[in-house]
């Protein structure tokens, strides 16, 4: 009795089809991780932020009414508080403007202001990032800032 030799592996066309379908699972996964990448980014605008409210809070609680500029409101320069992707955390009147302009800020968010407007309540400030108080594109805000 002969024996006949199994073929072993995968064909040609099997193989084409595992690529292509790793293909399509990168197409969408690609700009996915960037736009994680870029939300990442903005995180630290708002980490560099709570200093700034928790400033504009005291000057509320003191005096009554918001501060004009970092300095009224005690604190450094607005070019003095900066990171890797922030260039500077502006208060202006209440507001506080985060720049993007950082050595390492992606493309999309370079050149772009992440703007925290204050509401008082009685005892408490809430802060609102949402609509036209903000120039970041309506992806990368943070989630409680998306709607």
């Amino acid at each position: 009795m002969q024996r006949t030799k199994v073929a072993h592996g995968f064909t040609l066309i099997e193989l084409m089809i595992v690529v292509a379908i790793i293909a399509i699972l990168a197409a969408i996964a690609i700009p996915a991780y960037q736009d994680y990448t870029i939300r990442a980014q903005v995180t630290e605008g708002v980490s560099l932020s709570t200093g700034a409210k928790a400033a504009v809070w005291d000057f509320v609680s003191n005096k009554g009414h918001f501060p004009q500029t970092n300095a009224s409101a005690g604190l450094a320069t607005a070019t003095s508080i900066k990171g890797s992707y922030v260039s500077s955390v502006d208060v202006t009147g209440g507001r506080i403007e985060v720049a993007f302009q950082g050595p390492k800020a992606n493309d999309q968010i370079h050149n772009v202001a992440l703007v925290l407007s204050p509401i008082t309540y009685s005892g408490s400030i809430a802060w609102t990032c949402s609509g036209a108080g903000t120039t970041l594109p309506g992806k990368y805000l943070p989630s409680a800032c998306r709607r």
